[in-house]
């Protein structure tokens, strides 16, 4: 069930309508402040309105065919519904044929696209075509949006009011997405963030379609993930975090489930353990990680580039080998992030030893390697991913070669900068972002010779030097990430600044019911 804020009853009344009069029977105008089909963010390919409305009611069934990941979908969107109407809808497998009247049907259908969808609502019913599992499951985030905002709120769930019809406008949506990555990524190093704190994120991440949640799991000021051949990396590297605090881990059941709880919703775990640099905890954790053979101390501050593995000793590479073997017999996903950045104690021929034998590790555990983009000049695998963040560099000379690229540069994708020089929290050095810094820019005019076609697609990453609690997360994230998952999505000819502020400002009393801590920009005409 997607994970939201209990707020009382009396703003569902106010919100809906739905307490001492029917539900309206016609869709609100088109581009007032209450319509909802003028105010879909991500924007779709694709919208044509429709005269009427759907009802939906305790007795409507959710059909669905095409196995389990399509009933995740079914459960998800029965559930969110059952909010309203007083209890979770029905849900039944389907074998094709006419849709039986009053129904939702999550089906599939080929030449739509991987991710992409077809959304129908008519006065008789609603149909969700994808494309495969995660296009219908998109399609569900797209109708949700098209429902009474109040649905969001928790405190409908076993209330005792008496259940109302939930209305959605007549609406045909055709779309599918730009970039097979749409990721975000969250700094649980510096400041750890909890089980709940991150499946919050992963939630929040559903909403807007992005599929990719990079877990930065290690750094010089702390380890999270357990590693049972490595214990001390947890129990003594996972003891602090930047400027001193308890700092925390995830055990092996603990990252096992926030895994699935992604998957459940159609987002793949990224794990990093960044190396050959940022590895102070490890260092602090090992004495043979060292070169002198001498641990060092813990870390709390936020300087970067002063720590190194030994890369000259054969235990360092014991210890990569394990602690990738078993993170990745965690992660179905097909990828493992290595870092490999600022990396200041090296000379250039240790740094790409290093990183050509390390992906060699990775490899042999049926993973891809991801690096950030100083890894370009190895010899990297066909397989292997640049993560671009310095927009004074370029890749180009490995995308020549075949390399594949996640957009990330740091001037307007990370979330961790302030949005103007009043921002309580964040930093500076790469640029003050605002939510237009963020939204109006295109992926593949950002570096010389990184053309679209070289493109996996976007990531927002998220540091947390300056984020102590989920709240601060939400407070950068929003409405940035928002404006980063449309550029992830939506046909760059397609994208209107003007536009996407108007849209964006009307997410505001859905972003409220669902308790979101984010930040009002005074670009945006909030709602």
């Amino acid at each position: 069930m997607f994970r939201t804020l209990a707020v009382s009853l009396v703003v569902f009344a106010s919100i809906s309508g739905c307490a001492g009069k029917p539900a309206p029977k016609t869709v609100p105008t088109p581009g007032t402040a209450t319509d909802p089909v003028a105010h879909l963010v991500p924007l779709p390919v694709s919208v044509e309105r429709k005269d009427g409305v759907f009802e939906i009611t305790p007795a409507t069934i959710i059909y669905f065919n095409g196995g389990n990941h399509y009933q995740l979908s079914a459960r998800f969107l029965a559930d969110f519904i059952g909010l309203a109407v007083g209890r979770p809808l029905a849900v039944e497998g389907w074998q094709g044929g006419t849709p039986p009247p009053g129904a939702i049907v999550l089906t599939y259908a080929e030449g739509i696209g991987e991710g992409g969808y077809e959304l129908n609502v008519a006065p008789s019913g609603i149909t969700i075509t994808g494309g495969n599992s995660s296009g219908v499951f998109h399609g569900v985030q797209t109708l949700r949006q098209l429902m009474p905002v109040a649905l969001e709120y928790e405190a409908l769930r076993g209330s005792a009011r008496t259940p109302r019809p939930v209305p959605v406008p007549a609406v045909v949506v055709r779309d599918k997405p730009r970039f097979a990555w749409r990721g975000a990524m969250l700094d649980v190093a510096r400041h750890f963030m909890t089980v709940d704190d991150v499946k919050r994120y992963v939630d929040l991440m559903a909403l807007h379609k992005l599929n990719r949640l990079h877990l930065h799991l290690a750094d010089d000021q702390g380890w999270r993930i357990e590693i049972s051949s490595w214990p001390n990396l947890t129990q003594h590297g996972g003891s602090t975090e930047v400027m001193g605090g308890p700092g925390g881990f995830y055990t092996q059941a603990q990252y096992r489930d926030i895994v699935q709880y992604a998957a459940d919703r159609f987002i793949t775990i990224v794990p990093e353990i960044d190396m050959p640099g940022h590895t102070n905890a490890a260092l602090a954790s090992y004495a043979e990680l060292n070169c002198d053979g001498q641990a060092k101390p813990l870390y709390t501050g936020t300087e970067v580039g002063f720590s190194a593995l030994c890369v000259e000793k054969d235990v360092t590479y014991k210890f990569i080998d394990d602690v990738v073997r078993e993170i990745s017999a965690m992660t179905p996903g097909a990828w493992f992030h290595i870092g490999g950045d600022e990396v200041k104690t090296l000379s250039a021929e240790q740094y790409r030893g290093f990183i050509n034998r390390v992906q060699g590790i990775v490899q042999s555990h049926g993973k891809q390697m991801i690096g950030w983009d100083e890894i370009a000049p190895a010899n990297l695998l066909p397989t292997s991913v640049i993560q671009y963040w310095r927009p004074k560099t370029t890749p180009k000379e490995a995308v020549a070669k075949g390399a594949k690229v996640i957009m990330s540069v740091a001037n307007r994708a990370y979330l961790d900068m302030k949005y103007d020089a009043t921002t309580p929290i964040g930093l500076t050095w790469a640029a003050i972002i605002g939510v237009k810094d963020s939204y109006d820019w295109d992926p593949a005019a950002v570096a010389d010779g990184v053309p679209e076609a070289s493109l996996l697609g976007v990531e927002a990453p998220l540091w947390s030097e300056t984020l102590a609690t989920i709240n601060d997360v939400e407070f950068l994230a929003f409405p940035r990430l928002a404006a980063i998952a449309e550029l992830a999505w939506t046909p760059q000819s397609q994208r209107q600044w003007d536009d996407f502020r108007v849209r964006l400002g009307a997410q505001s009393s859905r972003w409220t019911a669902l308790g979101l801590n984010f930040y009002r920009s005074p670009e945006i005409p909030w709602r």
